[in-house]
This record gives C-alpha cells, sequence and structure tokens, in this order.
C-alpha cells in the first residue's frame, strides 16, 4: 500500500523541513509530511488542495476545486521513510488531510524510521490503528466546531472525543474564528473533561494581521478559562504557502 501525499509547488511531494507552526510543538524543527485526502470539509480550510478535487461539491469559502493529478502523489512507504531521513531532523510531523486514513500504510513508512519522535495532526473523528499508534508519540487532535462547516454527527464523534480526552499523548487544539466558538469548546469541556492544560485555542486565519486581531480578544478568554493559546508561527514567518 502506498502513501498518497500532496504536491509542494514544483509537483513534488510536501515532505519538507521546517518549525513546527501550532501547538505544544511550535518552534521545534522538524520534518513535515502532508498527506492527501480528508473526510471533513472545513470550509476555511488552508490546504483544501488536500481534498477539494474537482467534483468534489463540499463547501469551501474560496470556491476552488483543484485538479487531483496536479495535487496528489503516491509513493512507496520506504520511499517516503528515505525523503523524511534525508532531511536530518529528529522529529516527525504527519499532517494532512487527515493522517489517520492511512494508518496501514503510515505504520510501514515509520518500520524504516525508527530514530524519530512522531507527532500526528488529526482530526480526531479516526481511530488509531494498533499498529501505527505504537509508533506515535504525540498526537495534536483538532476537533472541529460548528463554525467549520461540518455536521457535529461527523466532526465531533462521543466515542472519539471519550478516547482522546483520557489519551496522555493527546493534546486538544480547537480553531477559534469568534468569542462564540469559545463557549462551544466550554460545553464540549464540560461533557468529555478534557485537562484544561491541555487544550490550546487557536485563531483562525492566513494573514498576520487577521491572527493578530483575534489573539487580542482570544488572549483574553484564554486567561479566564485557563486554556492555553497557540500562535500559527509559519503564517507570520512564510505567509499561507506550501512547504512551510
Amino acid at each position: 500500500m502506498n502513501v498518497v501525499l500532496a504536491t509542494d509547488d514544483t509537483g513534488g511531494p510536501e515532505i519538507f523541513a521546517s518549525l513546527q507552526g501550532e501547538g505544544p510543538s511550535m518552534g521545534m524543527p522538524v520534518a513535515f509530511v502532508r498527506l492527501s485526502r480528508c473526510n471533513l470539509a472545513c470550509t476555511w480550510c488552508d490546504t483544501a488542495y488536500t481534498w477539494r478535487f474537482e467534483g468534489d461539491n463540499r463547501p469551501h469559502r474560496d470556491g476552488i476545486a483543484f485538479e487531483r493529478k496536479a495535487n496528489q502523489v503516491t509513493l512507496s512507504p520506504a520511499e517516503t521513510a528515505e525523503r523524511i531521513a534525508a532531511l536530518g531532523q529528529k522529529r516527525l510531523v504527519i499532517t494532512g488531510g487527515e493522517p489517520l486514513l492511512q494508518a496501514p500504510a503510515l505504520a510501514e513508512m515509520l518500520t524504516n524510521l525508527p530514530d524519530i519522535s512522531v507527532e500526528i495532526e488529526t482530526n480526531g473523528t479516526v481511530a488509531p490503528h494498533a499498529r501505527l499508534d505504537v509508533r506515535v508519540d504525540q498526537y495534536n487532535v483538532s476537533p472541529k466546531l460548528a463554525h467549520s462547516g461540518n455536521p457535529a454527527d461527523l466532526a465531533l464523534l462521543p466515542e472519539r472525543l471519550d478516547a482522546w480526552a483520557s489519551e496522555p499523548r493527546a493534546f486538544l487544539k480547537f480553531v477559534i474564528a469568534s468569542p462564540a466558538d469559545v463557549d462551544e469548546v466550554l460545553a464540549l469541556h464540560a461533557r468529555y473533561r478534557f485537562r484544561p492544560e491541555r487544550v490550546f485555542l487557536m485563531a483562525e486565519g492566513t494573514d498576520s494581521a487577521t491572527l493578530r486581531a483575534r489573539q487580542a480578544w482570544l488572549s483574553e478568554l484564554c486567561l479566564k478559562h485557563g486554556f492555553r493559546m497557540s500562535d500559527r508561527m509559519h503564517i507570520h514567518l512564510y505567509g499561507d504557502t506550501r512547504g512551510t
């Protein structure tokens, strides 16, 4: 089984070294691999080229449909691992798309990378496959709130949220566009008993001005409710671009 990846601006697989821009590992030097395909469709998704291909009519605010052939590439697990290893990093971030849709291929890939720490960024709707799970050091779980445009019965699965709440390797990261979104997080927190120190609130935005404006009021809400705030450091450094 091959790994299905997104492409960078050259048309090659989106495998690159950078600084982690979000969440608990923000600022750490890492290798990134961005996978293609997702089971959800966020209207504000900044990587819609991983899933919104021609013929996919799920709504997105930009309304762009991407050509699959130009934005998706497959590699064997061994070749994917070789490209990651060549970056010389000690930590790997697997992102997407939704990485856990490709668990068997990722597990095979990681058998070729025995000396690297692994974090997976996931929307939290897919249970980790046992053969992959044993190789993961950290899960960055980003459940999608109502403003994402995803129905709650697809995006907020009780059995999965219960599991992530009790998973010591999991951090919860919520994308916030308005103060009302924090009320939704508080309701989820009350139901699933997320540990506040493992909950990050992150402003939605793909430019520094938007992020800074939202962080001004979001920081106060984090302070009030005991949650952590995540920046999107890569946006300030590189802009909203692939391979960063």
